[in-house]
Order: structure tokens, then C-alpha cells, then sequence
């Protein structure tokens, strides 16, 4: 098993009515990576503070209570600037991801092997064992709006395929736009010189946003799939909720008027918040539709 520095690498997560999840993705982030790494759970105001407040203790973890529901990137810069100057490293990571044996260590290898990668990401898999596209390009204005047109009447059109790179190999490193936030190291010099997250990002494309700013910085996201986590929770196929979803594409259309704020793009941007609006009613359209299904088999 590759050797983790728990001197030099911290990890930090949000909790938001997580106890599902939490106690297993503490197991594997203290005592699955060889050494028992610093991690801090920033709390979002659980409604069974208490239950959080055992596990966190029970694992050996530091718990941050912080007051009020900031969204997952203000969460993650509140836990961020409780760490002591000698972190070098910080793996941000969603609770309802199980860090495989060794993938932080792996991680922290890469960066500390190249001073040109500003966050490294590992390979996620889903529950089934697929692998989740977590590595993608930076969705461009064409990109964006193809994708968010044609993603749910064609899923496989070219537009999302770009995005979500799903040429790429899996099993191969290499360079990306940007990583998911469910789980990835970064650089906490480059980190804290960006100003972390974007907390205007309540949920949703605070991950984006920060790949293109480290592209921006020249510095590179790194897919490397030689570090393995499986998402257990968030990209397994259920309902979406119309209030995230509504969350969902104001993030997205927040995205593209931060990064093409000039006014002669103002028609594109238009273009996006109507596909993004037109994109909502169809899938609002398509669960009520599965809701009347479901009812009615249950009926008979």
C-alpha cells in the first residue's frame, strides 16, 4: 500500500443529515489508508445534531459545527481554515464515498511528484461497480447548451459524450477540465490562493468552477485511476427533487454568466437559462409521469 503523510494531508467532508453514511466513510478515511490521516466533518445543521456528533466522536474525528446550512463548498472552506499551516494537502469528499485502501496515499503521491498539478481526482464507481464519468472537459458555451438540450431526449448525443469524456479510457491518466467534488486532493496553496470554493454555489458546479480557475491559475486536474472510491450515495439512480433540481441549473447558468460575463454574450447566455428552463420541465414532466405509473400498478 502506498506510504500516506498524515502530517501533510488532511481530509474534510460536510454532513447535512448524513448518519447514513458518515460512520462508513469515517471507517475508511481513519483506518483504511495506512496511517490515520487528520479529517473534519463540517456539520450543516443535521436535525439529529447529537447522532452526528457520536459518530464523529466514536471515529476519532473532528466535528465543526457550523451554525447554519452554508452550502457544500462554504462547509468545506469553513473546515479548510481549521486545519493547521503544515497541511499541504486536503481531500475534500463527499460522506457517502468509501475511500478505497491506499487512494488518498496514491493521490498524494501524484501531487507531490509534479508541482504543475493543482488536484489530483481518483477513479469513482458507482454502487454497481461502473465507473462514474467524475473527470470531465469544461463545458464551453456550445457544449453546455448541446448538453442540456439533447441530455435527457439523447442521452448519447455528441455534446454530453465531449463532456463527459467518454472516450477517454478509465484505467488511463491523464489531464481533465475538471474533477468531481465528491472526492479529490488538491493543493492547499493552490487552494487558498483562489479563495477556495465559490460559496455563490450553494450546490452544484462549485466543482467546475474550481477546475477552470486552476486551469486558469495554469495548473492542471489530474485523473488518476489508480486511486479508486466508490460513491455509494449520490450518483446511484433515483428521484431528483424539483428544488435541486431548480438548484441544479441556477448553479449551471450561474457558471456560464461568471465565466462569459461580457455583454455581447448576452443572447448565449440567454440560450443556456432557456434550454436549462425547458430541460426542467421535461424531466418535472417525466417523474410525474412515473409517479401516476407507480400509483397506478400499486392500484391494481
Amino acid at each position: 500500500m502506498p506510504h500516506l503523510d498524515p502530517a501533510a494531508t488532511a481530509i474534510v467532508t460536510v454532513s447535512y443529515n448524513s448518519h447514513d453514511h458518515l460512520e462508513r466513510f469515517l471507517q475508511s478515511a481513519m483506518h483504511g489508508q495506512g496511517e490515520n490521516p487528520r479529517v473534519v466533518v463540517a456539520d450543516n445543521g443535521s436535525d439529529d445534531i447529537d447522532g452526528i456528533r457520536r459518530i464523529v466522536a466514536a471515529a476519532g474525528a473532528e466535528l465543526l459545527e457550523t451554525g447554519a446550512n452554508l452550502g457544500y463548498g462554504g462547509a468545506i472552506n469553513a473546515a479548510v481554515a481549521t486545519l493547521p499551516d503544515e497541511i499541504r494537502f486536503i481531500l475534500v469528499s463527499n460522506p457517502d464515498v468509501e475511500l478505497q485502501p491506499g487512494a488518498v496515499a496514491v493521490l498524494q503521491g501524484r501531487l507531490e511528484s509534479d508541482p504543475t498539478i493543482g488536484a489530483a481526482g481518483p477513479k469513482v464507481l458507482n454502487p454497481d461497480g461502473t465507473v462514474y464519468p467524475s473527470a470531465r472537459r469544461l463545458p464551453t458555451l456550445g457544449i453546455g447548451i448541446g448538453h442540456s438540450i439533447f441530455t435527457q431526449l439523447w442521452p448519447t448525443n455528441p455534446w454530453s459524450r465531449r463532456y463527459r469524456e467518454e472516450q477517454a479510457d478509465s484505467e488511463v491518466e491523464r489531464d481533465t477540465g475538471w474533477l468531481s467534488g465528491s472526492c479529490l486532493l488538491i493543493r492547499r496553496s493552490a487552494f487558498e490562493s483562489l479563495g477556495g470554493f465559490d460559496d455563490a454555489f450553494f450546490m452544484y458546479f462549485e466543482d467546475v468552477d474550481l477546475g477552470a480557475r486552476l486551469v486558469d491559475a495554469g495548473l492542471r486536474n489530474r485523473f488518476v485511476p489508480a486511486s479508486v472510491v466508490v460513491h455509494t450515495g449520490g450518483h446511484s439512480t433515483k428521484a431528483i427533487s424539483g428544488h435541486m433540481l431548480r438548484v441544479h441549473h441556477a448553479s449551471a447558468s450561474h457558471f456560464i454568466e461568471k465565466r462569459y460575463p461580457a455583454w455581447y454574450f448576452a443572447p448565449v447566455r440567454l440560450a443556456v437559462r432557456v434550454s436549462l428552463a425547458a430541460r426542467y420541465q421535461l424531466i418535472m414532466k417525466r417523474a410525474r409521469a412515473a409517479t401516476v405509473q407507480d400509483s397506478r400498478s400499486e392500484s391494481r
